[in-house]
Formats: structure tokens, C-alpha cells, sequence
């Protein structure tokens, strides 16, 4: 039924991700996009940023990129993309990234689009897109006083965004062994400011019998050769794994994982993974609160504030008590069923076809030359 309603329709996603930021912004559009593929869709990336590591995940994935002119802060791009959806006769367009707000939204509404907006912090001023999708816990309508009477909210972790290689887990069953040795540590796909070997440092100084820590690093990371070196100081007990695409894996692997509480919070929250939880930007903080709160992993608080012993401790008691972590696991899975993504396909797919170029005034339909750069033919 869903792949009858998308048919071969066009998504087109804007996103980036470079070191500084936004790999995370870019994983949860690309769970998006691969379940607009599998419905029959066909999805489109539109980057002003991209790291290589990104690139070549969405290139494997056979998502095309068409670049964005101008740097990722947004200026300017609204009436770019909105050329490039008429081009390719895009169904809809998906923005995904703090540097777009209302300006953006408006117009693309203007001309003519439908507009999903992907949101974390609910500070964009007034919202006119067509869905404002914001999957944490923390979300709830007051956050989006200010919209559009058209404007349809799609709120809470029932619209968490998983990738294939989390949803094709979802009825597997985990062990909890009384205690714990393996630990997974990932702290965000490029972690500029390091933080990736301060919690190497704590994990690796648990006094535990036959630890073992997986210390994930992102093909974004810049520090990948000195973590690797660090890592050696600490033998077989901590190993460095790079670039990886087979996370679902290694969560199903690991006893319980130190974290970012960023996206990856609500992919180890599915995955059964009792998580230590650590804000590195603003909004995380809400989303470690809000998994400690349903007992489902341990807010750690605001990184650059947390000593390293205080981690070392964290990890030390959660791999010792068993009981705490069979409840955190099951508690994880009743946040995030793993159905979020296929929701969000859903809702698009039953809401009418955008607007096409030939409906539109003189005025829009003249944006659909101003595009410069690769052209892409449409369906």
C-alpha cells in the first residue's frame, strides 16, 4: 500500500555535514530517504557541505548529491532549492539543520512546495511548513506556538528516524549477562573538540577483569590517527574501529555504550543498549534528561563540565548491575519501536502533490532557471 502511494516520487533533501557539525542532521535524512526507496521513491540530497566519508555513504546508497552554491549557513539557498525541486519535480522538500528558520520555510511555501521541517529546538520564531517533524521526548506543541493553522506536528520518539540496519534488528532478542564487559563508545560523527579520547581515558581506567571497549569513530572525525595511537597504549583492552556502517552491529554487541545524546541515543535506545550519556551540544541536554528520566540510560550532563573519573564510575556501575540494565533495555525499546520512519513515509505519502511549476505566477516559475551548476533531469 505505502509504495503504491509514493509511486516514483521525488523527495529532495537539504542537509549537510562537514567536521564542525551536522552528520547527525544528514544520518536521520538518509533513514528518511531509504525508506522513500523502499516505498518506490526516488530521494535527492541538496548540500552546500559534505564531508567525504558522508558523500560516499550516500553515493553507496545510490541517492544522488546536487550541490548547493554558497557556504552551509543558508543565506540565499531558499530560492535554490525551491528551483531544484521544480526541476526535478520533487513531491517535497525536507530542510534539516539549525542555520534554517522561518525565512526559509516561507519561502518555499511561496513557491509553491511542500515542506517537511526537521527540527530539534523549537526556536525557529514561526513555522509555515507543511509537517515539523520533531522526534524527542522533550517535544511538545508549545514549542510550536507559533505556526500555521496548516501546519501538522509530528512529535516524540514515535517519529524517531532509524536507518535499514537498526529496523532489520528490531525483533531480535538481547542477552544481559550479570555483568558487563564490552563497551561501546561513540561520541558523534566527527567530535572536532575530542572529547572521543577523555572518554577512551575513563572507559579504559574501569578496574574491571576482561573489559573490552570499541571506541566508534566517524569518517568525519579529524583525530582518527592520534586516537588510534592513544588506543594502542591500552592493548587488546581498547580496540579503535573507523568509518564504520555497521553500528546496528556493534550496539548489538555491546553490554551498555558511553554516547553523545545526539541521534545515536535513540539508535541505542532501540537497540536494547543501556546508555552513559553525554551532552556535547546545546539540545542534547534534554534528550540525555529525557532517557534517564524513562530509566532507560544515565545523564551524565554537560561534557566539557563532567570529569573523567565521574565517566569512569558511570560505566563501572552500570556494567556491574544486571538487573539495572535489563530494565534499561526494555525501557529503551518503549521509547523507539522503530517504526517512526516508516510514520513519517506515510504521512507524506497521503498528503496531496505539491504545487507543480506550470500552476505557479511568472515570478516563481522564473526561479526555476536560477539554479546554476550539474542540472538533473526529472522523473
Amino acid at each position: 500500500m505505502l509504495g503504491k502511494a509514493v509511486g516514483d516520487r521525488t523527495l529532495l533533501i537539504r542537509a549537510d555535514a562537514n567536521v564542525a557539525m551536522g552528520t547527525g542532521h544528514v544520518m536521520r535524512c538518509l533513514a528518511l530517504a531509504q525508506s522513500w526507496q523502499d516505498a518506490g521513491g526516488r530521494a535527492v540530497f541538496a548540500m552546500a557541505d559534505a564531508t567525504l566519508a558522508v558523500r560516499a555513504r550516500l553515493q553507496a546508497e545510490g541517492f544522488d548529491i546536487v550541490p548547493v552554491r554558497g557556504s552551509a549557513d543558508a543565506n540565499g539557498q531558499a530560492s535554490q532549492l525551491a528551483s531544484l525541486a521544480h526541476e526535478l519535480g520533487a513531491e517535497w522538500v525536507v530542510v534539516d539543520g539549525y542555520q534554517f528558520g522561518s525565512a526559509c520555510q516561507g519561502e518555499l511555501k511561496s513557491a509553491g512546495l511542500k515542506v517537511l521541517f526537521v527540527d530539534d529546538y523549537g526556536n525557529a520564531g514561526h513555522y509555515s511548513a507543511d509537517i515539523v517533524l520533531n522526534q524527542n521526548v522533550s517535544a511538545n506543541e508549545q514549542m510550536y506556538a507559533n505556526r500555521e493553522p496548516h501546519t501538522r506536528l509530528l512529535l516524540g520518539p514515535r517519529y524517531c528516524m532509524l536507518r535499514r540496519e537498526f529496523r532489520a534488528g528490531r525483533c531480535k532478542k538481547r542477552e544481559i549477562p550479570a555483568i558487563g564487559h564490552k563497551v561501546l563508545v561513540t561520541m558523534g560523527g566527527s567530535d572536532p573538540a575530542n572529547f572521543t579520547a577523555r572518554v577512551m581515558q575513563a572507559v579504559a581506567a574501569v578496574e574491571l577483569e576482561g573489559l573490552q571497549a570499541r571506541i566508534v569513530v566517524g569518517g568525519s572525525n579529524p583525530h582518527v590517527d592520534s586516537l588510534q595511537r592513544y588506543a594502542n597504549q591500552f592493548a587488546e583492552r581498547v580496540v579503535v574501529w573507523a568509518s564504520v556502517s555497521n553500528m546496528a552491529e556493534l550496539m548489538a554487541w555491546a553490554d551498555i555504550a558511553v554516547s553523545s545524546a545526539g541521534t545515536t541515543a535513540w539508535e541505542l535506545a532501540f537497540m536494547g543498549v543501556p546508555s552513559v550519556l553525554l551532552a556535547v551540544v546545546e539540545h542534547q541536554s534534554a534528550v540525555a534528561q529525557a532517557v534517564e528520566t524513562a530509566s532507560a540510560g544515565v545523564n551524565l550532563g554537560w561534557f566539557p563540565e563532567t570529569h573523567e573519573r565521574r565517566i569512569t564510575e558511570a560505566v563501572g556501575e552500570l556494567l556491574a548491575d544486571g538487573p539495572l540494565r535489563k530494565e534499561m533495555a526494555a525501557n529503551g525499546r518503549g521509547l523507539v519501536d522503530g517504526y517512526g520512519v516508516d510514520r513519517v513515509v506515510s504521512v507524506l505519502a497521503e498528503s496531496p502533490a505539491a504545487v507543480k511549476p506550470d500552476d505557479l505566477t511568472p515570478r516563481l516559475a522564473r526561479r526555476t532557471d536560477a539554479i546554476q551548476g550539474p542540472r538533473r533531469k526529472g522523473r
